[in-house]
């Protein structure tokens, strides 16, 4: 078995064969999108660890450790995020996967104080492996919707979504599937004021939506109306596979009987059906031991709830505990 950590070194064309057949492919485990991390240097620092078999590529890990706000902050809350987890072939060893899980572990040990991946996939007959090699499984929710026709997306809408999506259409409402470069800009300040006020964590930095905004596996779904830009979808795709709803926003209650966050992810579902995609992730949904209003929203556009959970290791736990006690201050703070 041999560990490449560069992304020069892992063979182009088995990668894409890999991700042609694998059960856990997905946009995120692209060349593109290392790319797109790395293009990102600024805020995000991308990194490539891979594992082969015989001189065959069993496994891809893509993903990239990032901090926020000023030098102190930034200290203790360096991260390292795996949208997807990893790429794997069907016939990968328990002991190649080990050897890059602890490689991922041990290059990162000092870059980052905790690694998490975020599955949208089921990882459960790898969870022993992992837990060997030093991750922990934690629970948690999504939602995929089935895309493969337009009839089945409008049999699985939830009623009060029919109704809803109906009345923000009628009262002048309507989808952009090609905005303009001024239009992004708009959406990214009502996405960025949403964050600061409610979500209440870090927001990527316009150029890294400019930068998708000019590459075609990006989707930029913005909702008009009387000329203005109101919210939208961001998504990113796999061919032939799935679109992924990375950000979502909308102005809602601002307009009469427009529902812009519901117009926002029906856009991106719709596209998905229209285009030869068999599958909308909505990216997450909560842990199932707690009450999410998002879980509730995402519930009605008649997906499947699943069960994929996250995987982290903690590197410095001590950093990790220093960490998330200030992060709860100051959401609390930024509350009051």
């Amino acid at each position: 078995m041999k560990i490449l950590d560069s992304i020069e070194l892992i063979d182009e064309n088995q990668w894409k064969s890999l991700l042609e057949v694998s059960k856990y492919r997905s946009f995120f485990q692209t060349r593109e999108c290392y790319d797109l991390y790395a293009a990102n240097e600024s805020f995000m620092k991308a990194f490539c660890f891979a594992v082969e078999d015989n001189n065959e590529l069993k496994g891809v890990i893509i993903g990239y450790v990032e901090s926020d706000g000023g030098k102190l902050k930034r200290f203790f809350s360096r991260r390292a995020i795996i949208h997807a987890g990893p790429l794997l072939s069907e016939d990968i060893s328990p002991e190649a996967l080990a050897l890059l899980l602890k490689t991922c572990r041990t290059r990162l040990k000092k870059k980052a104080i905790y690694i998490e991946f975020r599955n949208y996939e089921d990882y459960s007959p790898y969870v022993e492996v992992f837990e060997r090699s030093g991750f922990k499984y934690h629970q948690h929710l999504n939602f995929h919707v089935c895309t493969t026709t337009e009839e089945i997306v409008q049999e699985n809408l939830g009623k009060s979504r029919k109704r809803d999506i109906k009345a923000s259409f009628n009262a002048g409402a309507e989808i952009m599937e090609n905005p303009s470069f001024d239009d992004i800009h708009s959406y990214y300040d009502i996405l960025k004021d949403l964050y600061e006020k409610k979500i209440k964590t870090p927001l990527f930095p316009l150029s890294f939506f400019e930068y998708l905004y000019s590459h075609d596996y990006a989707k930029f779904l913005l909702i008009r109306t009387n000329g203005s830009i109101i919210g939208g979808a961001v998504c990113v795709c796999l061919p032939n596979h799935t679109v992924y709803e990375w950000f979502a926003c909308g102005q809602d209650g601002v307009y009469k009987n427009i529902y812009t966050s519901t117009l926002a992810t029906y856009a991106g579902i719709i596209y998905a059906a229209q285009n030869g995609y068999n599958r909308f992730d909505m990216m997450g949904a909560g842990t199932p031991d707690q009450g999410y209003g998002v879980r509730e929203f995402k519930a009605k556009f008649g997906g499947q709830l699943v069960q994929h959970g996250r995987i982290d290791s903690v590197s410095q736990p001590l950093l990790y505990l220093i960490g998330k006690l200030a992060v709860k201050i100051m959401k609390s703070h930024s509350s009051k």
